[in-house]
């Protein structure tokens, strides 16, 4: 689903005119751990980058530097493998002036290697800032990763050799795998996981909660805390504006929220937003989170929407 795409065409159906072009720059920053690094608090993600045309994709991430964001996700499996090709596309111009992101779920050293060569190709660059240990999302995962031979070899290899500057790991089905991860938090400097106005209310099981469970663990470990899936996957916008749900992510003890733009006008709707962050009072999150565990909702909570959650 293209987020915003219905709620556009009612702004349109009304005749609201859509505001001016935000102004570059002047997106708030925040510190990533204890790497020194400070980054734009929203991203550019390549998750949805197979839903529009090469050139299209290509003219989002141009805009995105632009406009001044300077943290640019990313992952080998994107768009299976070719999202890779739309960075390597752009980025080169100003790769010195941005953080850059990939991400490998390959479980031994020599498939973490293979991807993250492959990667660096499609990139055009010669090493990333944050090479990151894709969809842990299993203890088995976990356990593989760090078996001899496994994952994490490669991973400090990487590090050791400069290609990449930090390591990382994601993790969007299961909170407890986060925690588990965290027993080897010396290894990790970073950590990916999906959080919105929403995620409390998974009533299957309290521990189902990122906010309450993988999150607090992270913080406590010090790691700089990536934020994905602000928007349900588009679903949160039938019942909340793009402003509450950014809002909301952007106000827990994260860094920065990776955003799929599908369109400049996406960007250019949340950069604005960003640009005019303030924090949420404790009063406006709990209120949000109680319309979003009002039975009125119930398609936009729980499995119902977190059919990622899986254990």
């Amino acid at each position: 689903m293209k987020r915003r795409t219905m709620v556009g065409a009612v702004l349109v159906g009304l005749g609201t005119p859509r505001p001016g072009k935000p102004r570059s720059g002047d997106i708030p920053r925040r510190a990533l751990g204890g790497t020194g690094q400070k980054l734009t608090v929203i991203g550019t993600g390549g998750a949805r980058f197979h839903l529009v045309p090469f050139e299209e994709a290509k003219a989002v991430v141009r805009r995105a530097y632009d406009l001044g964001i300077n943290y640019f996700d990313m992952a080998r499996s994107y768009a299976e493998g070719r999202a890779e090709d739309v960075y390597g596309a752009v980025i080169p111009d100003f790769r010195k002036s941005i953080f850059l992101t990939t991400k490998s779920g390959q479980r031994t050293r020599k498939g973490a290697e293979a991807d993250l060569e492959t990667s660096l190709r499609k990139l055009r660059t010669d090493y990333v800032d944050l090479w990151q240990m894709h969809g842990v999302n299993r203890k088995e995962d976990l356990e593989r990763s760090f078996a001899p031979g496994g994952a994490m070899e490669a991973f400090e290899a990487a590090k050791k050799a400069g290609k990449c500057r930090f390591i990382g790991y994601t993790n969007c089905r299961d909170p407890e795998v986060h925690v588990a991860m965290l027993r080897h938090a010396e290894h990790f400097d970073t950590a990916l996981m999906p959080l919105h106005v929403a995620d409390t209310c998974f009533s299957e099981s309290p521990s189902m909660s990122f906010e309450r469970t993988a999150l607090p663990a992270a913080v406590e470990r010090g790691l700089g805390i990536f934020a994905i899936k602000v928007f349900g996957n588009a679903f949160l916008l039938r019942t909340f504006s793009v402003g509450d749900c950014l809002r909301y992510t952007l106000s827990l003890p994260v860094t920065a929220a990776a955003l799929g733009f599908c369109t400049i006008g996406q960007l250019e709707d949340d950069v604005r937003i960003a640009q005019n962050f303030r924090p949420l009072a404790a009063e406006e999150m709990s209120a949000l989170r109680a319309r979003a565990a009002s039975g009125k909702f119930d398609t936009i909570r729980g499995p119902a929407l977190e059919y990622w959650k899986t254990r």
